[in-house]
């Protein structure tokens, strides 16, 4: 049995909390708007295709961001910075609720230790 105690990152961590309580928001948020349809279902439809990009990629990356922290996998958290960044860009509206685990996750892959 090995006992390498690899020290999990805070910073993924959080990143991964806040990455998830998003992804679930977002989800719940716009099934909600979908279902109501009260400007009619057009708009509903119009607005549910030009968040769902940034929605999917921020849903992955908060994927990849519990996979950093959980394994402590440098490439991981790597990539999960990077779809934060690429969700920032695909709606840059919502750039303020994926900002701080674009940062966090970005931090928390640098402190990472490299494998060799």
């Amino acid at each position: 049995m090995q006992t390498s105690s690899k020290k999990r990152s805070v910073l993924l961590l959080i990143s991964a909390i806040l990455g998830i309580v998003y992804a679930v928001y977002i989800i719940s948020y716009f099934t909600g708007v979908v279902s109501g349809a009260e400007a009619g279902p057009e708009t509903a439809g119009i607005a549910g295709t030009l968040v769902a990009p940034h929605a999917v990629c921020a849903g992955v990356a908060a994927i990849f961001n519990a996979l950093a922290w959980a394994l402590s996998s440098r490439p991981f958290a790597l990539t999960s910075g990077i779809l934060y960044a690429v969700s920032m860009v695909l709606f840059p509206m919502y750039f303020m609720f994926v900002i701080i685990q674009t940062v966090l996750s970005s931090v928390g892959f640098a402190r990472l230790p490299k494998t060799a």
